[in-house]
């Protein structure tokens, strides 16, 4: 029997099983943020003030968490090559999300359908389903922390997601069951993670983590809070963001502990 058999013979399905079920968590989210656009239009202040919170929560996961165990590992070159894998990796896909409206399809009697849109954000939420068995795999604590984080971060992903498909005209479960395949992306991610994570060596390891930690650093420098301040910037904003980052700081205090 070969090394490879004899490791997943030896896997512990119940791991899966329990990093699929705080996985379930931010896909619940998302799904609950589509349910909620679906039939009610968030404005941009809403938004705000929930990107802000997602963005604080993410980053004080990052600092407390992940951050440390990068440090720890004293493998700079990995680090670097592996951080900036992520910095270009991210970068392409909010260039290729940015095209979304080169690449549709018409139905007959609606708008354009995002097609691009779609793809990145499954591309996206695929690997906020890999950054989760990855911090399960090295941290349980952070990957518990990271999972709550993500579902913040996803429920304003439904949201906004939701009210742009809503301009296509699709009946409300149309659009449910096609943001239900979309955030299915994220359960594939953690499933593939979790699996293939610890078939990996140390230093194809030390690369994942620089890579989801420019990742999430991407995602709450770029993502969250940049649309924010180009429409609303408000106070309650940005204490939301520092509330956010002081709750899960205090989290992270206490799992130390």
């Amino acid at each position: 029997m070969s090394s490879l058999t004899q490791q997943l013979l030896a896997f512990n399905h119940p791991n899966l099983l329990g990093v699929l079920g705080y996985a379930a968590l931010p896909f619940g989210a998302a799904l609950f943020g589509s349910l909620i656009a679906a039939f009610k239009t968030l404005g941009p202040k809403g938004r705000s003030h929930l990107q802000h919170l997602a963005a604080g929560i993410i980053f004080s996961v990052v600092s407390v968490e992940i951050l440390p165990d990068v440090i720890h590992r004293q493998h700079p070159l990995l680090l670097t090559i592996g951080f900036c894998a992520g910095v270009g990796f991210m970068l392409w896909l909010e260039t290729f999300a940015e095209d979304h409206s080169k690449t549709t399809i018409k139905a007959p009697g609606r708008t354009k359908l995002p097609l691009t849109l779609l793809a990145g954000v499954s591309i996206d939420v695929f690997l906020d389903g890999l950054l989760i068995a990855m911090t399960f795999h090295n941290l349980s604590d952070a990957g518990r922390l990271l999972a709550f984080a993500l579902s913040v971060e996803l429920l304003s992903v439904g949201l906004t997601l939701t009210q742009t498909i809503r301009k296509t005209g699709l009946q409300w479960i149309s659009i449910l069951s096609l943001n239900t395949l979309v955030f299915s992306m994220l359960l594939l991610g953690a499933s593939v993670g979790i699996i293939v994570l610890p078939l990996l060596p140390d230093p194809a390891v030390d690369l994942i983590l620089s890579f989801g930690l420019a990742a999430l650093l991407f995602l709450v420098t770029e993502e969250l809070l940049v649309e924010p301040h180009r429409e609303v910037d408000t106070h309650v904003s940005t204490v939301l963001f520092f509330l956010g980052f002081l709750v899960f700081l205090l989290l992270g205090q206490q799992h130390a502990a």
